[in-house]
């Protein structure tokens, strides 16, 4: 018993400990960032002397009447040329398209599917009438997946962009995908992603709290630890698993030779992982993460709407597990991404919460008293420790790239960083547990609510 107990500790402080080394500086590699001067890029924007590609922002809409405004007025306030956008309504049953008929002035128009993917039936193609490189597709209720692939039939630029409904980009955002897919050896790509309710009104990129409960704080923590951390360390070894639905980038020749988006419960991780299987066979192919391409998404402000999220993220990882057996076992040991999917997301992140649960549970029926001072004490002491740098590395590694807090938001992070460790810390494990054990009774994608708040792009009040 104590050797498994030791091979488990091992094994889930190894994998954090590497990722909090390979994210740091020494590391970033040369194409990483732009290695352009930032005022020359700022000028050739403004100036229309950028050499863009072509890019085609999908973004499906099931019931989005509470944002789809901010997203229309984010889109629209773009300064790229060379962008056509397309709403995809997946059969929306509030009035979700008669709201983007009333914000884009719809008329009817024709436009031609390639016929590559299949999906459930389109019932009209729109064009607006004030922003001519915008469209609406009105299709029939399919899924995020179908809906995504009706988008990716219509779109005519080279490269694709998926969004969620409440997802805003920065100004620069996709002239930061531009520079990057100049590679013609990137044919994917995941954008940052920050959290909607802590952004300024303002073209800074300081984040605020003011305005979020504590749920939201420790979500900011999440994300923090998330992109700057374990994805930017999971892109340097060449084995990211999630490119986030939220802001992910794509050709569309490798969307199409992968077959397309399958109609599954968690999307983003499949697609990433098809993405993988394609670079299989094509070494010279990679996935980027762009650092500076930076957007905004809306995230849950109640325990309601976090766990419908997190259970359905967890029950999308069991169901990549069983989908993609056979790729993670033929190359469990020659893919990094496959080794750190089986090792660390299923093995460490899934099923030793299990197996360590049970042991704490045996322990304190037949020997309660020495049980309970020892894992107290135990936990206390490299939780606190490991949760606290954890937490610090995030925050440290967003200031690097930009992001910053305000002094008057100490407090706020301190009381996010306590509440992290000891509280959500626990519950983050019952959405691990119950999520996979649900996924075998229960695959509905349990959409969750919008706030209906509208994030206005003037002035420098928070967002939220």
């Amino acid at each position: 018993m104590d050797i498994l107990i030791t091979v488990f500790f091992i094994l889930s402080v190894t994998f954090p400990v590497l990722h909090l080394y390979h994210c740091l500086p020494i590391f970033r590699e040369a194409d990483e960032r732009s290695k352009r001067n930032p005022a020359i890029k700022k000028w050739m924007i403004e100036h229309g002397h950028e050499d863009e590609q072509g890019l085609s922002i999908l973004i499906p809409c099931y019931n989005e009447t509470g944002i789809i405004e901010t997203s229309v007025q984010s889109m629209t306030s773009l300064p790229y040329s060379e962008l056509e956008v397309i709403y995809i309504n997946d059969g929306s049953t509030d009035g979700t398209m008669g709201y983007l008929g009333r914000l884009l002035e719809l008329e009817p128009c024709s436009m031609t599917p390639d016929g590559n993917l299949t999906h459930e039936e389109v019932k009209g193609t729109y064009r607006s009438r004030l922003y001519p490189r915008f469209y609406v597709v009105d299709k029939v209720n399919g899924g995020k997946a179908d809906a995504l692939n009706a988008g990716i039939e219509y779109s005519q630029r080279d490269i694709t962009i998926t969004l969620d409904a409440d997802t805003i980009l920065e100004n620069s955002a996709l002239n930061a995908v531009n520079d990057t897919f100049k590679d013609e050896q990137v044919i994917a790509a995941g954008g940052m992603v920050h959290v909607l309710q802590t952004k300024l009104n303002d073209s800074s990129k300081r984040l605020s709290l003011k305005y979020a409960n504590m749920l939201l704080r420790v979500q900011v923590l999440d994300f923090l630890k998330a992109f700057y951390i374990s994805k930017l360390s999971l892109v340097r070894f060449k084995a990211l698993a999630v490119i986030s639905g939220a802001f992910g980038i794509f050709r569309k020749q490798a969307l199409l030779d992968v077959g397309g988006y399958r109609n599954t419960i968690g999307e983003d991780i499949d697609i990433t992982l098809r993405i993988h299987r394609l670079i299989a066979n094509n070494k010279n192919s990679r996935i980027r993460f762009i650092s500076e391409a930076v957007g905004y998404t809306e995230l849950p402000e109640t325990w309601r709407d976090l766990t419908k999220q997190r259970l359905r993220w967890q029950k999308a990882y069991i169901d990549c597990v069983i989908h993609f057996s056979s790729f993670f076992g033929k190359t469990l040991f020659s893919k990094t991404v496959s080794f750190f999917y089986i090792f660390e997301a299923f093995l460490v992140g899934t099923v030793a919460s299990y197996i360590m649960t049970g042991i704490v549970i045996f322990n304190m029926i037949h020997d309660p008293q020495n049980t309970y001072l020892n894992y107290l004490f135990f936990y206390m002491f490299w939780i606190f420790v490991f949760g606290v740098v954890y937490d610090l590395v995030a925050i440290r590694q967003a200031k690097r790239y930009g992001f910053t807090f305000s002094l008057k938001d100490g407090f706020r992070l301190v009381g996010a960083i306590l509440f992290d460790i000891f509280i959500y810390r626990f519950v983050t494990m019952y959405f691990v547990m119950y999520g996979s054990i649900s996924f075998f009774f229960n695959k509905k994608w349990n959409k969750v609510s919008r706030t209906g708040r509208k994030y206005n792009q003037e002035g420098t009040k928070p967002a939220a």
